[in-house]
């Protein structure tokens, strides 16, 4: 391969005499001499890696364009919560091609992240207009997990009122989607809560209930008239959560309007692709009095220091990092870039032009509905606005399947005969004749042609008769140069790695590259819906075969699951594998975890996530794990012992040489060891959580392995596991995934964010198993090197046996606090342009 061809050379930013300049400041003659006083000899792999050779960029994009030739983009009209849409042009090439919004970190640092602020903003603005609600958040994960999340806010909110005589059932109607039901059983469940899924007309109203959820419109296409329905709830205070479509509600009365406590749903359908399955950014909105608890984040108006308008995430003190187990949710990453987008689409359209969506959307589905009764097939649901259900008896299914098959078209086939259908706003003349044509062939007439003609099915009562987007915002960006220059005017207050270098320790900031990022936005991933039949995703499945592979080889384990979507889904996914793995054998009373003080704070928040009790373990002088203090609580908690979670490297960046025993130490007591993923860029090609004894860990792809930060989100948390928990990687209910003994589905979608797991794998692909290997040699020179700069002025906190660091490090500004704190500092290093490094809440 020649050097202009060299992904590695490119990647890895340092060149040979930059390499002896930083080993000279070290006083060391090379890369090896520094892994060896770094990394323990006793945790180092026996053998090197082996999982691919590299490849150049031009073959790597040759290779991905075949392989994505083995996808068939077949006409999906199968809904289910994911519906085919146009990205505006200006949308697509603006941001979700702009490294200037891809690369940049979550905005916790609000003075160079007021650009992607007031996008989020205008994302809240939007769904709290769209919903009737006041507030919202900046965006959630998938549909299912949004869901999932209001359970368990009105959990706090009910029993919080009632603490001598709890409720512990919820409710979930039968119409919602089968995969939000999934999510609801595995959340539900990990807490002691009974889910009860009926009948919504048919609901018993007992004190039992803590909220009941209910979809709008259902997953069969009615548009049910729920106002009677929740005014009874109240009577009972019984919450109520809608899962809504977010473009019906531009035609249909907001459930706000009819007393909803919260409502959750994907804005997919504005202007995010398919990917079959993710990342697209969730919304979650409700009243005033639950902004204290609302999960996720808040982006909030204040001033600044000179009484100007200033943006920020608000209320973070309800977030996992101070709050720890006390956290209200465990969520770190969203899904900020998609978020961007779906408001930039609100905007693009306005008001008017998301009714006209709307419109056509509901007047089509009115026409199908209309010939379809012609021909003698009564839809299920009666009133519409975008999706159609009828029943066929077995054969005649099939053959309506095949038919359909035959003109690339995919309907959603579910149990006892229904057969659903949804339009969407991809659907132009040509595509609605096709289906018409596909139809006339099953009913045996010829074809002929119907035409909407302006009408819709939905009744006058619950048809929409407030406005939205009245905020000055959503009118002033019409035309593609307004929009753009609006773009790029928000791009240019923020900082991402088009600026400088985004150095915040365990959040590794690699080099996201356009040759990696290219073919998530070719047709063939983009447009894929993630229910279709197996056999036109095998393009995708050979990505899914082959990254599992590529990730069991360098984690050591034997198993993976691609399906959380977030570092802390991942944790949430690995300790549901350890809980069920306990269950499975009769040990259902194991419910202690142990984990140590020094921690990230999603690991106790994911951990009481599952109905585990958190025990802390303390930490010693040097910032490791105090042994006889692990000891003394695993002998202490021996029969009841599920899990220690552990960071390796330690978040206090050094490489614990005791790690070995510490695993043991929980085996010998009944436990199972989780490791927190998050460092594994310091661990790649020399040593594996598998090899050092653990049993489950969860992969930052947004860390580790190049996933864009997305300004928040996109993340992607998959788990790799042993032999012993592979039966129990999570299931889903439409697409066979997971394990013999598979616990319940954690995401919405199969394989999670699919779309973007072709990031990795390019990443893996073109660096190959030496590329991969060096860049670990490089994150532990460059942390080292920058330690031996400033540890003649700073004292740094933490170092291993010899001296050295792992891939980061804290610096200690304590002895500066009577002149400057270390916020100070952080804000000076934002005066100079530089994002400042991750500051140490305690």
């Amino acid at each position: 391969m020649s050097n202009s061809q060299n992904f590695e050379q490119r990647h890895i930013g340092p060149n040979p005499s930059q390499t002896k300049e930083m080993l000279d400041v070290l006083g060391l003659n090379s890369i090896d001499e520094l892994i060896d006083q770094t990394i323990p000899k006793g945790i180092r792999l026996d053998s090197e890696l082996d999982v691919c050779q590299s490849m150049s960029e031009s073959d790597y994009l040759r290779h991905i364009a075949e392989v994505g030739g083995l996808n068939k983009v077949y006409k999906s009209y199968i809904g289910q919560g994911y519906y085919g849409t146009l990205t505006p042009s200006v949308i697509l090439r603006n941001i979700f091609h702009n490294p200037g919004w891809y690369t940049q970190y979550t905005p916790y640092q609000a003075e160079i992240a007021q650009g992607r602020l007031e996008s989020l903003l205008n994302f809240q603005t939007m769904v709290s207009d769209l919903t009737g609600l006041p507030i919202a958040n900046a965006s959630l994960l998938d549909e299912g997990t949004a869901a999932a999340e209001a359970v368990t806010m009105f959990e706090a909110i009910r029993n919080k009122k009632r603490k001598n005589n709890p409720a512990n059932k919820v409710f979930a109607d039968q119409y919602l989607f089968e995969q939000t039901i999934s999510v609801l059983k595995t959340r539900t469940s990990a807490i002691g809560l009974e889910l009860v899924v009926g009948d919504w007309k048919s609901f018993d109203f007992s004190d039992d209930y803590i909220c009941a959820l209910i979809q709008y419109p259902d997953a069969l296409g009615e548009i049910q008239d729920y106002r009677n329905f929740t005014e009874k709830c109240k009577e009972k205070d019984i919450l109520v959560g809608v899962c809504a479509d977010i473009l019906s509600l531009a035609l249909l009365v907001p459930p706000g309007e009819w007393g909803a406590d919260a409502v959750v749903g994907s804005t997919q359908r504005f202007g995010i692709p398919m990917g079959y399955g993710g990342p697209h950014a969730a919304y979650f909105a409700t009243h005033e009095e639950h902004k204290r608890i609302i999960p996720g984040r808040i982006i909030g108006v204040s001033v600044d220091a000179q009484g100007n308008r200033a943006l920020r995430m608000a209320l973070q003190t309800r977030e996992q990092h101070i709050k720890r187990e006390k956290a209200t949710s465990n969520i770190c990453t969203a899904q900020a870039l998609l978020a961007n987008m779906a408001a930039m689409y609100a905007l693009y359209h306005g008001e008017e032009g998301i009714k006209a969506i709307a419109t056509e959307i509901a007047d089509k589905t009115t026409a199908i509905k209309n010939y379809l009764a012609s021909n003698g097939i009564a839809t299920i649901n009666e009133k519409a606005f975008d999706t159609l259900s009828f029943k066929l008896d077995a054969s005649e299914k099939e053959k309506l399947k095949a038919i359909m098959e035959q003109h690339e078209i995919n309907l959603f086939y579910g149990r006892n005969g229904v057969v659903v259908m949804s339009l969407d706003e991809s659907v132009d003349a040509e595509d609605f004749q096709k289906l018409l044509n596909a139809f006339d062939q099953y009913f045996g007439k010829n074809s002929h042609q119907v035409f909407p003609n302006g009408t819709s099915s939905i009744p006058n009562s619950l048809k929409r008769n407030s406005n939205f987007f009245e905020h000055e915002v959503f009118t002033k960006y019409r035309s593609e140069t307004n929009m753009m220059r609006y773009i790029k005017k928000l791009e240019n207050k923020d900082l991402s790695l088009m600026h400088s270098m985004i150095s915040l320790g365990s959040c590794t900031m690699k080099l996201n590259a356009a040759t990696e990022l290219i073919p998530v936005s070719y047709r063939e991933f983009a447009d894929m819906h993630p229910f279709v039949p197996n056999d036109q995703a095998k393009g995708y499945h050979f990505i899914f075969d082959k990254l599992e592979e590529f990730l069991c080889e360098i984690t050591s384990f034997s198993a993976c699951s691609l399906q959380p979507n977030s570092g802390a889904q991942g944790e949430y996914t690995g300790l549901l594998t350890i809980k069920a793995y306990h269950e499975h054998h009769g040990d259902f009373h194991r419910n202690i975890a142990l984990i140590p003080a020094s921690a990230h704070g999603t690991n106790p928040a994911s951990a009481v996530m599952t109905g585990m009790q958190v025990v802390v373990v303390s930490c010693d002088e040097k910032g490791n794990v105090d042994l006889e203090d692990l000891r003394l609580k695993a002998e202490h908690h021996r029969d009841n012992l599920a899990c220690m979670m552990i960071t390796y490297p330690s978040t206090h960046g050094v490489f614990e040489s005791r790690i070995k025993l510490m695993c043991q130490i929980v085996h010998d007591h009944g436990g199972l060891v989780y490791m927190d993923g998050a460092n594994m860029n310091a661990q790649v090609g020399y040593t594996s959580p598998g090899s050092i004894g653990a049993d489950v860990c969860h992969l930052n792809l947004h860390k580790t392995f190049a996933i864009p930060h997305g300004g928040g989100g996109p993340g992607m948390g998959p788990i790799c596991v042993n032999d012993k928990l592979k039966p129990f990687l999570p299931g889903h209910p439409i697409k066979h995934v997971g394990g013999s003994e598979g616990i319940q589905a954690v995401s919405a979608a199969p394989w999670g964010s699919a779309s973007i797991l072709l990031i990795s794998y390019a990443y893996i692909k073109m660096l190959g198993s030496a590329g991969l290997k060096e860049a670990t040699n490089y994150a532990i020179l460059n942390a080292n090197y920058m330690k031996a700069r400033l540890e003649n002025d700073y004292e740094i906190l933490y170092v291993g046996e010899e001296g050295r660091v792992a891939h980061e490090f804290i610096l200690d500004l304590r002895p500066f606090k009577s002149l400057i704190s270390a916020e100070d500092v952080a804000k000076r290093l934002i005066d100079y342009g530089f994002h400042a490094p991750t500051l140490s809440f305690p």
